[in-house]
């Protein structure tokens, strides 16, 4: 550990090239995880939380309304049951898209409708019955429109999916770079101790003993960069809120990041120390023949 470190500290400025080429790639790895995260954090909601929002005419008679809402309500797999009305929509609109408040004041007239929203049970969505039961209150009488999320929670979980190959795929071309990087830089200091080596050859030093060093600095290389990695990618989630402002309305809860989980950020830290291992292990095979 001591040979180790000092080795570190000796060729600081090619370790610190290696640390922020490591840094990068985990980084980038990180943020397409974290957006992942984000991703199937919001599918798991609107999973949870699924609703179908039965639109009403506004032409309909009481009569027909209160039929649409007992036919809601006495379905198995509704959970409540909200009845949100012309003007409580307006203002839900308002609210989530503050930038569109020229184009209502334009209209001079409110657009939406009246409707029945049903709050299902967990993954009743997936029921074909439920698709059955949507399909049989969209008939009826009174009611206009219908609004279902199970696409949107589909298409979150795919863009989900999406996100995390692409993170592998960029993050692999970054780490297998690093991987070369850590290789070369622990052939560099073999060759700068390489009379040292010899010496430790002759007075009866084991293999092991002269390799341990070596795969000790690959292993702190991999380490420090993913640490620096993490610490980096804590940053960014805390201040890519404040630097977007309100500017996306509801579009920056999808492109939000949410940090990595604790068995993610050990994964992290654990491969970048297995791959300074095999950079080293690698670089030692080729030019440390002992």
């Amino acid at each position: 550990m001591r040979v180790a470190l000092s080795s570190l500290w000796q060729y600081r400025a090619r370790n610190f090239f290696s640390i922020t080429i490591i840094c990068l790639s985990f980084l980038i790895l990180g943020v397409f995880f974290s957006l992942s995260n984000n991703l199937q954090h919001i599918a798991r909601q609107l999973s949870e939380n699924m609703v179908v929002a039965f639109f009403l005419d506004p032409a309909a008679p009481d009569r027909e309304v209160r039929e649409v809402e007992n036919r809601i309500r006495a379905s198995a797999s509704v959970v409540r049951l909200n009845l949100v009305s012309r003007e409580e929509a307006l203002e839900r609109f308002r609210k989530n898209f503050p930038e569109l408040e020229e184009i209502l004041k334009n209209l001079n007239a409110n657009p939406f409708p009246a409707s029945v929203e049903a709050t299902l049970k967990k993954d009743a969505f997936m029921s074909e019955a439920t698709l059955a039961w949507i399909a049989e209150i969209k008939g009826l009488p009174g009611v206009q429109d219908v609004q279902f999320n199970r696409d949107w929670v589909e298409k979150m979980q795919s863009l989900s999916r999406l996100a995390r190959a692409v993170g592998f795929f960029l993050g692999g071309i970054l780490i297998l770079a690093s991987f070369f990087i850590i290789s070369n830089v622990i052939r560099l200091n073999v060759f700068s101790r390489k009379g040292e080596i010899e010496i430790l050859r002759l007075v009866g030093a084991t293999n092991t003993f002269i390799r341990l060093p070596f795969l000790v600095e690959g292993i702190s290389l991999g380490i420090l960069g993913s640490g620096l990695s993490l610490a980096l990618l804590y940053l960014l989630v805390r201040l890519f809120p404040l630097y977007l402002g309100q500017s996306l309305g509801a579009l920056q809860e999808m492109i939000a990041f949410r940090y990595l989980s604790l068995p993610q950020s050990l994964s992290l830290v654990a491969g970048s120390a297995v791959m300074g291992m095999l950079g080293s292990l690698s670089s030692l095979a080729r030019f440390l023949k002992i």
